[in-house]
């Protein structure tokens, strides 16, 4: 994958947050996003707020966009970039060991998670070390929800069970189920849904890249207490 809302009623039928101690402010050129980072998944939390903190994400672009489906950036090359060049290969020379929580995190809309190199390279589902994605997706009908735990069981051999919270969700908040258990999600947009819709409906070339640049401007990380 590597390449290859709203706000008050979205926090309202949200499922219960897990235990966050970071927040990430994402200043882009379409508005703010705020991210609460999971304490479930210390590895990606911990990598996050160390490459935030080194200015890391501070002028990349959202260089992969796909409309019902998600927003992609953190690519390092992509901070430069050509009008029209084809991105997505960047990194930063290392992976994270995955992190899969489910069922307390999962691909419902409005999380965030690590992307990373596709099974046949990467048969141990490794993370990205810096490029992330924010889930959008759809609404599942329930015929569609049970054949998607058949898909999931043998993408996952048996590990990622829909439970009932989950297909409810799924059904009325909407994400992406097909990415449980394979991609590690690591927190959730608490604001800023309204930026993210706005992203995901952009114009986008052959490569999914917006035709016209959305960056992230300015990426600061902040203790959550001090955001309540």
């Amino acid at each position: 994958m590597i390449r290859h809302i709203i706000m008050g009623i979205f926090t309202l039928l949200a499922l219960p947050s897990t235990a966050q101690t970071q927040q990430v402010l994402l200043e882009t050129t379409e508005g703010n996003i705020r991210i609460a980072l999971s304490d479930l998944t210390p590895i990606h939390r911990d990598n996050f707020v160390r490459l935030v903190n080194e200015h890391f994400y501070d002028s990349l672009l959202f260089h992969r966009v796909i409309k019902g489906f998600m927003i992609q950036g953190g690519d390092p090359d992509s901070r430069h970039a050509e009008p029209g060049a084809m991105l997505g290969e960047g990194d930063v020379g290392y992976t994270l060991e995955p992190e899969f929580r489910t069922p307390q995190l999962y691909h419902r809309r409005g999380v965030i998670a690590m992307a990373r190199e596709g099974d046949d390279v990467n048969p141990g589902r490794k993370s990205s070390g810096c490029q992330f994605y924010i889930v959008w997706g759809k609404t599942f009908a329930s015929k569609d929800l049970e054949n998607m735990q058949v898909r999931l069981d043998s993408m996952t051999n048996h590990q990622v069970k829909i439970t009932p919270e989950m297909f409810q969700t799924y059904r009325r908040i909407g994400g992406t189920p097909h990415l449980d258990g394979q991609y590690t999600v690591f927190g959730e947009v608490v604001e800023g849904m309204d930026v993210v819709n706005r992203i995901q409906q952009v114009f986008t070339d052959d490569y999914d890249r917006p035709v016209d640049d959305v960056r992230i401007i300015r990426a600061t990380c902040f203790e959550a207490k001090s955001l309540q």
